[in-house]
């Protein structure tokens, strides 16, 4: 998917734009095409983007370590502000303290929108984050037969230690 022209989206007659995905993403190993469509409405001083689409994937089960297939679905919206840059010097690598408000995605409003990328961020997003291949997984199986005590190792004992040793072997005798 090509990078949208924000001013384009906002010329066209009813301002929205629908995309069809059936496609694979880049760097998103899946066993089938993502397929859905994704919507995205230009309102003025934002972009209204949403997306329904739905993939399979293989994931590997938390508990047990074997892999299974899950079905992928996503349905999700988000408002992206169409903003100018900040004329704020650069403040990388400084602490600087935001409310939660303004931790929101924005864009130059003359600048591109990338569905491809915004899509395989959510995506990432929609994985579960406790992967289990069913919900009564009962981990990995223990092993049935006990496990045989280690046999008692001779290191070549220090003489001025003899006698420790000869008093712990009775000790452990009675």
């Amino acid at each position: 998917m090509e990078p949208l022209f924000i001013p384009q989206l906002a010329n066209r007659q009813d301002r929205t734009l629908e995309i069809i995905v059936d496609r694979l993403i880049p760097e998103f190993e899946t066993l089938t095409p993502v397929r859905g469509k994704i919507i995205i409405k230009h309102g003025g001083t934002y972009l209204d983007v949403s997306a329904q689409t739905e993939t399979i994937i293989t994931l590997k089960c938390d508990r047990c370590l074997q892999q299974y297939n899950h079905r992928l679905v996503l349905d999700t919206s988000e408002v992206i502000w169409l903003e100018a840059e900040s004329e704020e010097p650069d403040r990388r690598g400084m602490d600087i303290k935001t409310d939660p408000e303004d931790l929101i995605d924005s864009l130059p409003p003359d600048g591109h929108f990338p569905p491809d990328v915004w899509l395989y961020e959510q995506l990432c997003l929609a994985l579960p984050l406790r992967q289990l291949c069913n919900i009564d997984c009962a981990g990995i199986t223990p092993i049935e037969a006990p496990l045989p005590k280690p046999a008692k190792v001779q290191q070549p004992l220090d003489n001025r230690w003899g006698i420790l040793e000869t008093l712990k072997d009775r000790l452990e005798n009675n």
